[in-house]
């Protein structure tokens, strides 16, 4: 199995303790080290090096950070992700979330930062990790512009665009919260296996209510997607790792 999207660095003091219980389940994790709030990449990333290999990092800057429009932090991150440019497997997560956005001036922060990191990963020749969230559509038509490849991680928006998405050539991501959220599993009914990825989103996104999500209950996505599907756990889980795989370039 491998986990599309986790955040280790999230665990803190018990960041070891999971990356190695993950380990003894999952092939691989795809790690999205992003900015937000005092999780700085660069502290992220040194906690989580010793496990590269295992671990495939990602370097972004979170639309929720962005809507500050600190633009002297987003010069950091910038010189931080060409310095990595070459172990890094995507930009992001980026994007836009107009659910903690107060303001159109905090709006307007996000769309120009996204589009800043947009340019940057085209520059680099990076896919790009999107986090969208009441902007699904604004950040598909960013992206579109753009041209760049892009996975729109755990994904709640509309069945309609969930379609426009995958026929455009941009997986999908569903993720665990896929058995408490009606619009994750609408979008998991709507597009095909080929066009999606699995995910966690952990710490968050736990399909257990009260406990905190862990990658190796991406299991729990993989089963709900085949019993939407009418299809085997193997065959959805030897698609899925094959489409991130295949997306975000992994050297297994």
């Amino acid at each position: 199995m491998l986990d599309a999207h986790a955040h280790f660095e999230f665990y803190k003091k018990d960041t070891h303790r999971i990356v190695e219980e993950c380990r003894g389940e999952l092939r691989a994790v795809v790690d999205s080290i992003t900015e937000y709030r005092k999780a700085h990449v660069w502290k992220s990333w040194e906690m989580l090096k010793p496990y590269f290999g295992f671990i495939f990092p990602t370097l972004g800057y979170h639309p929720n950070e962005a809507r500050r429009g600190n633009w002297e932090k987003v010069k950091r991150v910038e010189e931080f992700i060409l310095a990595h440019r070459d172990e890094i497997v995507a930009v992001g997560e980026i994007g836009l979330d107009y659910h903690y956005a107060e303001n159109e001036a905090q709006r307007e922060n996000q769309r120009a930062i996204f589009k800043h990191f947009l340019e940057l990963a085209l520059e680099l020749g990076l896919p790009v990790v999107i986090h969208a969230r009441e902007a699904e559509r604004e950040a598909f038509e960013m992206v579109q512009r753009a041209g760049v490849r892009a996975y729109f991680h755990s994904f709640a928006g509309s069945v309609e665009l969930a379609r426009e998405i995958a026929e455009n050539g941009h997986p999908i991501g569903i993720n665990t919260g896929i058995v408490f959220i009606p619009e994750v599993m609408a979008a998991a009914e709507a597009i095909e296996v080929e066009n999606m990825l699995v995910e966690t989103d952990a710490p968050y996104m736990s399909p257990v209510k009260g406990q905190r999500n862990t990658p190796r209950n991406v299991r729990v996505a993989i089963d709900e997607v085949a019993k939407l599907k009418g299809l085997e756990f193997e065959e959805v889980e030897r698609a899925t790792e094959g489409n991130a795989v295949r997306f975000f370039g992994l050297k297994l």
